[in-house]
């Protein structure tokens, strides 16, 4: 979809020899050792992609960034004496309706939904990072959420999966749980990356530990006892004070 990013892989751990990325026949990225020139670096670059290249040192893995709607076409890649063909299609998305989706604005306390909006393959591998940190993953059948410390501390308990499409909701959402949530889809050679913003709004008085809240509401009993022992006191005192007047009344 526009405005994702895409990682075309060389499927190549360790590549120390040379490599040239095309697109529709023009060269956009090349490596050759230590050297690495992408797009206008490049003699045949034009300017198409305007930063938005990124070559892997490793591997020679080549990322499109913010991928629009005109990036959709053949890449070519040569590496050493073999040839690999890409074909990417860059599905377009309206502004309004794109911001929407990757933008998430939730009260806290409540719960959000990050919907990649497609239906998860068989074969695909999808994982989601929170802050750079691996929260969940889906591999075939099986999904596996906080395997991390760091995670488990964080969300305890409060995420959930959805395997047909690979959405990720979060509930009971804290101020800390703000920030960049990115989902890598692995589609064989090709990986898919989708960013989501989150931004969870404070409600006043919604900060108390449930500690808090539970002494709060033990001193609230008390109180409400105390108010209840005063007042039958001054009910006591009351008919005390009128039995006394009246067996006065009567003496005199």
């Amino acid at each position: 979809m526009e405005g994702d990013s895409v990682t075309l892989n060389t499927g190549v751990e360790t590549n120390q020899g040379q490599n040239s990325w095309y697109f529709k026949d023009t060269r956009i990225a090349k490596r050759n050792g230590d050297y690495i020139c992408t797009d206008v670096q490049c003699k045949d670059g034009d300017e198409r992609f305007r930063d938005r290249l990124k070559l892997d040192h490793q591997t020679g893995s080549l990322t499109i960034t913010n991928i629009t709607s005109t990036d959709s076409g053949e890449y070519k890649l040569h590496i050493s004496d073999s040839e690999k063909i890409f074909s990417v299609a860059v599905h377009g998305v309206p502004a309004a309706e794109r911001d929407e989706m990757k933008s998430k604005s939730v009260k806290e306390g409540e719960s959000v939904t990050l919907d990649p909006g497609e239906t998860k393959s068989t074969n695909n591998v999808m994982t989601w990072h929170f802050n750079d940190i691996l929260i969940a993953e889906i591999t075939g059948d099986q999904s596996k959420i906080c395997t991390d410390v760091q995670c488990k501390e964080r969300f305890r308990d409060r995420l959930k999966l959805d395997h047909q499409t690979g959405s990720l909701t979060i509930t009971h959402t804290r101020t800390e749980d703000s920030g960049e949530y990115k989902l890598l889809v692995n589609c064989s050679s090709i990986t898919i990356a989708k960013s989501f913003m989150v931004s969870v709004i404070a409600v006043p008085g919604s900060g108390l530990s449930a500690g808090a809240v539970a002494g709060i509401c033990a001193a609230a009993v008390v109180i409400s006892c105390l108010m209840v022992i005063a007042a039958w006191a001054v009910y006591r005192n009351h008919i005390f004070f009128h039995r006394v007047l009246r067996e006065q009344t009567a003496s005199g």
